[in-house]
């Protein structure tokens, strides 16, 4: 099968990306290296997956002439592509043209494939808003601007399967961790703080956050499960998460544990639009995907230690 990941230098479309090629897929990719993060990271994630034989292109979808240089014949398209996060340093211009104007381009890309079989949305479970402990069918409250644009980028996307012009559905992903996480993210910044001697900044009252912390292996079994089974995706959304659910301060806890070490804490005030609690509702995944989540949380920071040392 000829597959299309869009953002596939970053954290989880460069796991998809090597997962698809190892099941025998053929695998084209599109990033624009944004500096979001540092571009060297997203650079040696590529060039791992070039020397897999997988094609990547940079181009930016925000521009419609990207999709001028996306090849034929593709049978699924996996969107990944976005303006991640809730950082102050993004603005809603960031948001708006990254996570809506570039799915719009990429759709009408899509609309143009006779091959294509099923357009996968990466959607987030910002989309629900600072509670995220739903099954899919609730009413999506987003307080964020990052959280309103994917919601859009959903509804974009699911808006094209309603009117017949392709099948799609959307995956809402929950607090993915493991290797090639983002500095910006929970345990790269947790890791690199414990073992340089650094200062975490915590945001007042973070540490009682609960999250749904998700291995990224299983993030990509639950993203992948879909494939073969375009009939019953087709106008879907599914949470893909663990129903494991820990507070922010177990999180700390296990790398301080790991890394048999003490970290220290900068206090700084609330962010606004920071999730208080996400908990994966997975009943739909697991009856219509065989979705079943394994990894305990332990076993993926002890990984995603193994791959932060070797950086």
């Amino acid at each position: 099968m000829k597959i299309l990941i869009t953002g596939i230098a970053g954290f989880i479309g460069s796991h998809v990306a090597e997962y698809l090629q190892k099941q025998g897929h053929e695998v084209v990719g599109i990033d624009n290296f944004s500096d979001y993060y540092p571009v060297q990271l997203k650079k040696k994630n590529a060039a791992t997956l070039r020397a897999k034989g997988i094609e990547i292109l940079q181009a930016d979808l925000r521009e419609i002439t990207a999709i001028e240089k996306l090849p034929k014949g593709i049978e699924y398209i996996f969107h990944f592509a976005a303006q991640p996060g809730i950082a102050a340093t993004s603005t809603f211009e960031d948001y708006l043209t990254n996570n809506v104007i570039a799915t719009q381009n990429l759709l009408s890309y899509a609309l143009k494939l006779s091959s294509l079989q099923l357009f996968v949305n990466i959607g987030t479970s910002s989309i629900y808003g600072l509670n995220a402990t739903f099954p899919e069918t609730v009413v999506p409250k987003p307080a964020s601007h990052y959280g309103v644009t994917k919601l859009a980028a959903e509804q974009l996307v699911l808006c094209s399967s309603r009117l017949n012009q392709l099948n799609a559905c959307s995956l809402r992903l929950y607090s993915v961790y493991g290797s090639r996480e983002r500095p910006d993210k929970l345990f790269t910044k947790l890791l690199d703080c414990g073992l340089n001697d650094k200062t975490f900044p915590l945001f007042e009252g973070s540490l009682s956050h609960l999250r749904s912390f998700t291995h990224v292996s299983d993030i990509v079994k639950g993203i992948t499960s879909v494939i073969g089974k375009e009939a019953v995706c087709n106008g879907e959304i599914f949470n893909i998460g663990t129903e494991a659910e820990y507070t922010t301060q177990q999180g700390v806890d296990a790398v301080e544990k790991l890394l048999n070490t003490k970290i220290t804490f900068e206090k700084l005030p609330p962010r606004s639009g920071d999730q208080q609690r996400t908990k994966a509702d997975i009943g739909k995944a697991r009856e219509l995907l065989n979705y079943n989540p394994m990894v305990t949380l332990e076993e993926g920071v002890a990984e995603q230690l193994t791959w932060f040392r070797d950086l």
